[in-house]
């Protein structure tokens, strides 16, 4: 889906905005994709602060840096890995974010821990998701997390969820510390 559509019904400057992104921060997109979340956080954290991505899609990783590259964006350090074996820093981002794939991952609870590693004290680990409802879009029904199983594993996680509400009409937001 191009991302313009996707703007419809999924702004991420707003989302963004919503988990409390601001100037010079340190953000973490875990699943980065082709930068749906991660090109917009980087413009929002200015020349400051400082974005990470790591994603297993090689395409992906090339399309950020090209779009990176294109609008001068020098804030960004991208890997192409998994994210069960990627710790960026210790103890570094303010905003650890799962921009709706945490349901993705080979092992949800690996990569949940190693966002605890880099996550600073105070910081935050967003989890947007796909509510567990049909929808025109999306994954299947079967493996989308519903809040109560997210919430699970966060706190298995070792994380204290903070709040959870609807994102929009097909996605909910989990912020916990």
């Amino acid at each position: 889906m191009p991302d313009a559509e996707r703007r419809k019904w999924q702004d991420p400057d707003v989302i963004l905005k919503e988990a409390g992104l601001q100037a010079g921060d340190t953000f973490m997109d875990i699943g980065c994709g082709y930068g749906f979340f991660l090109l917009p956080a980087a413009r929002l954290v200015g020349a400051t602060g400082l974005v990470y991505g790591v994603d297993i899609s090689t395409p992906g990783i090339q399309s950020i840096e090209a779009s990176a590259a294109r609008e001068g964006l020098r804030n960004i350090k991208l890997v192409n890995a998994e994210a069960e074996k990627t710790v960026f820093c210790k103890a570094c981002g303010d905003i650890i974010f799962f921009g709706i794939d945490l349901h993705d991952f080979r092992d949800p609870a690996a990569v949940l821990q190693n966002a605890r590693k880099m996550l600073k004290t105070g910081g935050r680990v967003i989890d947007l998701d796909w509510k567990k409802q049909p929808s025109p879009w999306g994954p299947p029904l079967e493996i989308r997390f519903s809040e109560t199983k997210a919430q699970q594993l966060l706190e298995t996680a070792g994380f204290k969820i903070e709040s959870t509400r609807d994102s929009g009409p097909y996605h909910y937001m989990i912020i916990a510390r």
